[in-house]
């Protein structure tokens, strides 16, 4: 199941419109407790005409209006998913038990009642990453909302003085208003990691090592899921066609590599499997639709075949990893004193785009994901282990933070972070597992700096 965090803000405002058009500000702020205030200032009365334009003057208004009761739907949906959530959530520590006893003693549980638990834990997975946002979202709908409402009621006040204006012009600042609304959505795609839940065990299969993901791009029809089992001297990789294949071990596909990997840092990315050949520090660009390799770079002075790995070893030098602003790789080189080095990478050529270099050794570092253009690392791959460091690469500066996380298994050997699903997968001591992330989201409008 695709597993998403979801949060939902909502800033309003439109453009400074020209003194020949009559209309002096249209615009929105924030007061000090993030309230939206909206404020219209109406052309002067000299402006003001009435002809037989007020009919289409009234549709436009009724069009407001229309989005109005939409928001007014929406927040009646929230609502209602949030009354669902805390009633899950109850559920949740009632199952917690449950599971437990499952696991002191699993031969005693028949197997009908272990499935009605199953699909229980099934309906609350996608309401997990969910459920603090919401408390937080319902509050800005009903300020979208009231925002919506002051519109109506300035457009009322239009009609009312001024009978038929341009009613061309209105529709047009109507549908930039969508627009900007719509793009100030778009921007929720990245936000600054606060907190890690989880995990939830997938399944429970192959060696100490591996890895295992879904590609980030993909349409949310397409859940293929990719196997590699081992962190070196193999070259097979499963294909399943969703993640319920996947637990049940419906293999769809096989291939059979041009070379061996290496480490267990792979990653799929718009349909082409990118990881680190053999004993080498060469990344392989393979498309699993032509069956060939499409590129291979070797990168620059990065150390490989356990000179410069995580803390658990395994030919773990060279780190391939996605997020929102593209596709990066994470390691380490003589030149920087064996610690971390960040390099963003062009998809289609490997080339290397822009490098930044840490203080931060490589060997200290259990394992690492990138989160929208930020390179978080953990302390350790062992118990007790949390998000310690992180590196913007916006502002070329780092920080040192604590977000615990719960180390079920005990020795992580893969942790990587999907876009799309906004979740880390991870291998576990042979569990394949996800977290889901909290992030904290910042928007800004297309005047900010």
């Amino acid at each position: 199941p695709n597993i998403a965090s979801a949060c939902f803000c909502v800033c309003l405002y439109l453009q400074t419109i020209g003194p020949k058009e009559g209309w002096q500000v249209y615009s929105s702020a924030q007061d000090a407790d993030g309230r939206c205030i909206c404020t219209v200032v109406a052309p002067e009365q000299s402006l003001c005409s009435r002809d037989a334009k007020s009919r289409q003057l009234r549709q436009l208004l009724e069009k407001v209006q229309n989005m109005s009761q939409s928001i007014e739907v929406l927040n009646l949906r929230t609502q209602r998913d949030f009354q669902y959530v805390i009633k899950m959530e109850n559920q949740m520590k009632g199952l917690r038990t449950k599971f437990r006893q499952v696991d002191d003693d699993r031969k005693s549980v028949m197997a009908k009642n272990f499935q009605e638990l199953k699909d229980k834990m099934d309906e609350l997975k996608p309401l997990i990453p969910v459920l603090e946002q919401y408390k937080m979202d319902a509050a800005l709908i009903s300020q979208f909302k009231e925002e919506i409402r002051n519109l109506s009621v300035v457009l009322t006040g239009i009609q009312e003085e001024l009978g038929a204006y341009d009613y061309d012009e209105l529709y047009k600042r109507v549908l930039r208003l969508d627009s900007r609304l719509r793009s100030c959505m778009g921007k929720l795609t990245c936000g600054k990691l606060m907190k890690i839940t989880g995990p939830v065990t997938i399944k429970t299969s192959g060696t100490r090592f591996g890895a295992w993901m879904t590609d980030p791009l993909a349409t949310t029809r397409n859940n293929r899921v990719w196997y590699m089992d081992s962190y070196t001297n193999s070259k097979i990789v499963r294909e399943f066609k969703t993640i319920e294949d996947f637990v049940s071990g419906v293999v769809s596909r096989t291939y059979s590599l041009p070379f061996k990997w290496e480490g267990t840092n792979h990653m799929v990315y718009n349909g082409s499997l990118y990881y680190n050949k053999y004993q080498s520090n060469i990344i392989v660009k393979y498309s699993f639709e032509t069956g060939t390799v499409l590129a291979q770079r070797a990168l620059e002075f990065a150390g490989f075949h356990n000179m410069y790995p995580y803390t658990w070893g395994g030919y773990s030098d060279i780190d391939v990893m996605a997020d929102e602003l593209g596709m990066w790789v994470v390691y380490a080189t003589n030149q920087n004193a064996g610690n971390v080095v960040i390099s963003q990478i062009d998809p289609d050529t490997l080339q290397v785009l822009k490098t930044w270099y840490t203080e931060y050794s490589k060997r200290n570092a259990g394992e690492s994901f990138m989160i929208c253009g930020t390179l978080y690392i953990t302390n350790s791959h062992l118990s007790g282990a949390k998000v310690y460091y992180a590196y913007s690469t916006k502002t070329s500066t780092y920080e040192y933070i604590d977000i615990p996380f719960h180390n079920q298994y005990f020795h992580i050997s893969m942790l990587d972070y999907n876009a799309r699903e906004r979740a880390l997968y991870a291998w576990n001591n042979g569990h394949q597992v996800i977290f889901n992330v909290t992030l904290f989201h910042v928007i800004k409008t297309d005047d900010d700096s």
